[in-house]
């Protein structure tokens, strides 16, 4: 699978995502794009899925007809993250194209 990390999506949950290929937004050059033209951008690269930490993505981009999956972690902080890490990678794997999925994390 192809995975994009958005700006606030910790880098450490990259080693975890292995074998997938995890890119993140400074990397291709797309730190200053909105999340409309950052989503555009990634589609049309071929990512099968962003994974972000604005939890208002849903209210401000219209989300329907994407063809690549958002994932949303409802905590930016590693140390929570890496807690729960298992169960977010169980998440963002199950993912399928054009599907939207919050995960919550305590």
């Amino acid at each position: 699978m192809k995975l994009l990390f958005d700006q606030g999506t910790p880098m450490p949950l990259r080693r975890f995502l292995h074998p997938h290929e995890v890119d993140t937004a400074g990397e291709q050059g797309w730190s200053v794009l909105e999340n409309g033209n950052l989503i555009a951008a990634a589609e049309a690269a071929g990512y099968d899925a962003m994974i972000t930490t604005d939890q208002n993505l849903k209210y401000q981009q219209n989300l329907k007809g994407k063809t690549m999956a958002i994932v949303v972690l409802k905590k930016a902080s590693w140390p929570r993250i890496r807690k729960a890490v298992d169960h977010v990678v169980s998440e963002i794997e199950s993912i399928k194209r054009g599907e939207y999925k919050e995960i919550t994390i305590d």
